[in-house]
């Protein structure tokens, strides 16, 4: 998107890593069904209301000094191995994923000032419910398989310190050089543009979890560039970064198909060596679910403060 990432390999890896995508001839978003039966059913005004109480919390915790800045900057993180740079436009990047349903919505605004950033590119992507990455199934440990190709010395425990380089090269979605995708597949990643408040919105599924990490979700804001028929080209990242979730929500899931399924040992929120336990300044989503029944949906929100002046490009 943003051409920080120079393409290598054969011609056919250039062109699936390329910040030039093609927009669908319709602007309607399609919208996909979640295999399974499972259905989303917060209205509009939820997720309206969700999101108006996540930036009043927001608001709560800032600092009352005019001398100082009116919201936290967000943590920023690495890229992980596992970004691709040629996402699709779409808010509906569920795909045929199986998973509970999850709306996702975000509102990025510049630290300093508070306005909104209008017209910002937002990058997401993340495992399926069974920690697979789509362009890179072969590498992914999805359901508790061993790793095929990792490095020497790779950790037997839970990393500490600084994340590895390359890590486990089951999706490591933590830190790590960028590696060029093995497959075609795209699910569960995709690209959207802010509006006038600075808001965009999401629906995928609920994230699985894998060998060493715990549930997140990777993000990238992009600023400075131009919106065209093509797609978004040039400007910078402002911000990459991650969503986690908190213990009793992943705990839920872990009681639904195929969440319940995977055989793969659960890094909690507390032992992620990514999550530096500051709470929504870390990148911990509110979310609003039935206790009940969580495989009926989950809303996420949070408010990402960023420095729209800066380059955060997590590599």
């Amino acid at each position: 998107m943003t051409g920080n990432h120079t393409a290598q390999g054969p011609k056919h890896k250039q062109d699936l890593t390329r910040r030039k995508v093609v927009v669908a001839g319709s602007a309607a978003v399609a919208a996909v069904g979640v295999a399974g039966g499972l259905a989303m059913t917060a209205s509009a005004d939820e997720v309206k209301e969700t999101a108006a109480s996540s930036t009043a919390s927001s608001t709560a915790s800032s600092t009352s000094s005019a001398a100082e800045t009116c919201y936290k900057l967000t943590s920023e993180t690495t890229e992980g191995p596992y970004y691709i740079d040629a996402d699709k436009l779409r808010q509906d990047i569920t795909e045929d994923r199986e998973g509970i349903p999850l709306t996702l919505t975000l509102k990025v605004i510049d630290s300093e000032t508070c306005k909104p950033v209008q017209n910002a590119a937002v990058d997401i992507w993340h495992c399926d419910a069974l920690g697979l990455y789509s362009g890179y199934e072969s590498l992914s440990t999805g359901g508790g398989s061993a790793p095929t190709d990792a490095p020497s010395g790779t950790p037997t425990g839970t990393p500490t310190g600084e994340p590895p380089s390359g890590g486990p090269s089951g999706g490591t979605g933590g830190g790590g050089g960028h590696q060029e995708p093995t497959d075609d597949e795209r699910y569960l990643r995709g690209t959207w543009k802010t509006d006038k408040k600075g808001q965009v919105t999401f629906k995928t599924v609920f994230p699985g979890w894998y060998q060493g990490r715990t549930v997140h979700i990777h993000t990238k804001v992009h600023v400075d560039g131009t919106w065209t028929d093509a797609g978004y080209e040039g400007g910078h990242a402002c911000h990459t970064g991650q969503f986690f979730f908190d213990e009793e929500s992943v705990l839920a899931s872990a009681e639904v198909e195929p969440y319940s399924t995977s055989t793969t040992e659960r890094t909690t929120l507390t032992e992620d060596t990514i999550y530096d336990q500051s709470g929504t300044q870390g990148g911990l989503l509110k979310l609003k679910y039935n206790k009940k029944n969580i495989a009926k949906g989950v809303l996420g929100t949070i408010t990402m403060g960023v420095t729209p002046d800066e380059t955060n490009d997590g590599t």
